[in-house]
């Protein structure tokens, strides 16, 4: 694995920011075929949840001896097509990374490489034959994490800090809403915005307003808000990445989200030669493995489990479809 002189970069290690993919990894696709070269591009550090989440899984390809793995983090989005070019032109097989910021000029820049496979967190549609997307559902989790939180608040308040209002943090928003209202219908859900992927402290600071204002429960759409709530000695739901080991006390529930799936499926059209401009998105559904709830046994009250993992094995049997809601919180 390489890590190129752009911007600043750091090596995930071992710890809880690697569990999600490790959970929920499948088995490679492509381990009989020959190492292909991949490149990550990440707009924010590693260690960012999401990033991480997709970097772990790249990283373990590259462990098992499946992918070259090359990555930047931290990439601006001035220097973001940029970065794509320098990868396309290196030779890379397939190219990850997201478009969120940087729509028009991702897909410009994949036109300009037809030859090169792109798969990127995005809001808009596939383009062309190697123009691939996926957005990150892992709203089934959320939904499940929000039937145990509506169960537990004693304020009847919780409360949610995400990063912005695009359409797949919405959905994940909106997700763990309906869940808490499922059990709860009278609980109260406020959301913070703090208008960024990645900024811990400032979602540290949201969070504490937070529960300044009655929340007993919080939602960590983004990373820093399990700091809050464990400097008021209050519970946590964690998303995308295992965090009860790095908040023992505090983390109890996590929204995970795999992007193994995702990668081995965009990995074998690009080797086979056949097109990756399409959405690998429901390749996170929960029945495929690409996302799940994962708690701390003796938390939760014991009738507010059987109740969720009654619903769990309902999404997973294809018998129970959890609400897809794309609008901006209220």
């Amino acid at each position: 694995m390489t890590r190129l002189p752009m911007n600043r970069r750091r090596l995930l290690g071992t710890g809880a920011a690697a569990l999600g993919a490790a959970t929920l990894a499948t088995p490679g696709l492509l381990r009989a075929q020959t190492r292909v070269k991949v490149a990550g591009i990440h707009a924010s550090p590693v260690e960012n949840a999401w990033n991480s989440v997709l970097h772990a899984a790249m990283v373990q390809a590259n462990e098992e001896g499946v992918i070259d793995y090359t990555f930047s983090e931290g990439v601006s989005g001035t220097d973001y097509p940029r970065a794509m070019r320098e990868y396309a032109e290196a030779g890379n097989v397939l190219i990850v990374g997201e478009s969120y910021a940087v729509e028009r000029e991702a897909r410009q820049v994949a036109g300009d490489y037809p030859d090169t496979a792109f798969l990127m967190g995005s809001s808009g549609e596939a383009a062309g034959d190697n123009f691939g997307v996926f957005g990150t559902w892992n709203w089934e989790a959320a939904y499940l994490c929000g039937m145990l939180a509506g169960a537990m608040t004693e304020t009847g308040q919780v409360g949610t800090v995400g990063a912005i209002p695009i359409p797949e943090v919405n959905m994940l928003i909106n997700g763990f809403a309906d869940g808490v209202k499922a059990v709860n219908p009278d609980v109260t859900h406020s959301v913070s915005f703090i208008g960024t992927f990645f900024d811990p402290p400032k979602a540290r600071e949201a969070g504490l307003a937070q529960i300044d204002s009655g929340a007993d429960i919080l939602f960590g759409e983004r990373i820093g808000t399990a700091d809050a709530a464990e400097e008021r000695g209050i519970r946590a739901i964690g998303s995308l990445i295992n965090y009860t080991p790095r908040y023992p006390e505090t983390v109890f529930a996590n929204a995970l989200w795999s992007f193994r799936p995702l990668m081995d499926a965009a990995l074998a059209d690009a080797a086979a030669g056949n097109p990756t401009g399409k959405t690998y998105t429901p390749l996170s559904l929960m029945e495929d493995g690409g996302n799940d709830i994962a708690y701390v046994e003796g938390v939760a009250p014991a009738e507010a489990v059987a109740r969720m993992e009654e619903v769990r094995a309902a999404i997973k049997a294809g018998e129970f479809e959890v609400p897809r809601n794309f609008d901006e919180p209220a």
